[in-house]
């Protein structure tokens, strides 16, 4: 049977549309991360543990910059002072599955991408589907961009910063595995949605509830906002907060550009 036209599916056909979609944004995910599950090893030790270890190359490339500047640096250490464990029977299986669904998500973005825009441009006109044919390259690049820069910035400053932390000499960093695997979930998945920032202004800004005058006119609040997410996101030190709050700033500004470009778009053609 043919699919109906948009301007005649009922709230139920939108509801049938929509879950459609999600069961194959389900299956893409499931597909990609049993794939991710069978080479776990792989993933844990080049990838999820590679920040443990000083040749990782952000401690590599600021210890570098520590010693031109001729000041002590923990990122100059020999190893990282801390010990992965697992302290619950099933605590290296949980690990295992989790990492494996985040892996089938981060892979699989740009599919579901795809499939949340295959659901939502049917409602748009024909020129607003042609302005927006690289949402999915964009949207995705960006994301990807800020997944990197979690996993290669965040996460290694957290890392660092909270090993090398202590209260006593008595005290030793001996840190469960679903800990230091929040840690590095988090910090990678937070940076790729806040790097989709732009994409959001840029929708809220189409559907009037966002202008370049009201992102200007609370751009000191926003700032306000960057370094509290940055001071959530990153270890409680200064020079953690500025690197992440630098391109979160960029992608603010970037986003009252785009903005501008939408209004002056919608006004055009009103005239």
């Amino acid at each position: 049977m043919a699919k109906k036209n948009v301007n005649e599916m009922s709230f139920l056909d939108h509801l049938e549309d929509l879950r459609w979609h999600l069961i194959r944004i389900v299956m893409a995910v499931v597909i990609v991360a049993t794939f991710a599950f069978i080479f776990s090893r792989f993933i844990f030790q080049d990838i999820v543990f590679a920040p443990i270890y000083m040749d990782f190359p952000t401690y590599h490339y600021l210890c570098e910059i520590a010693q031109l500047l001729k000041i002590d640096s923990t990122f100059c250490n020999e190893e990282m002072p801390l010990i992965i464990q697992n302290r619950t029977m099933a605590g290296q299986f949980s690990a295992d599955i989790w990492t494996a669904i985040l892996g089938g998500f981060l892979i699989s973005f740009p599919y579901i991408i795809y499939e949340l825009w295959k659901f939502i441009s049917p409602g748009l006109h024909e020129n607003e589907r042609k302005h927006s044919r690289g949402f999915i390259i964009i949207s995705s690049l960006l994301f990807f961009v800020g997944v990197l820069f979690g996993y290669y910035v965040i996460t290694p400053l957290s890392i660092n910063f909270l090993a090398n932390y202590s209260i006593s000499d008595l005290v030793e960093n001996q840190i469960d595995i679903s800990s230091f695997i929040g840690l590095v979930r988090s910090s990678v998945l937070a940076a790729g949605l806040v790097f989709e920032l732009p994409i959001i202004i840029y929708f809220l800004t189409k559907v009037g509830l966002i202008t370049p005058q009201i992102l200007k006119k609370y751009r000191k609040y926003a700032l306000v906002l960057v370094l509290v997410l940055s001071a959530i996101i990153t270890p409680p030190d200064i020079a953690s907060q500025v690197i992440v709050a630098i391109p979160i700033l960029i992608l603010y500004q970037v986003s009252i550009y785009i903005s501008r470009i939408v209004v002056r778009n919608q006004k055009r053609k009103a005239k």
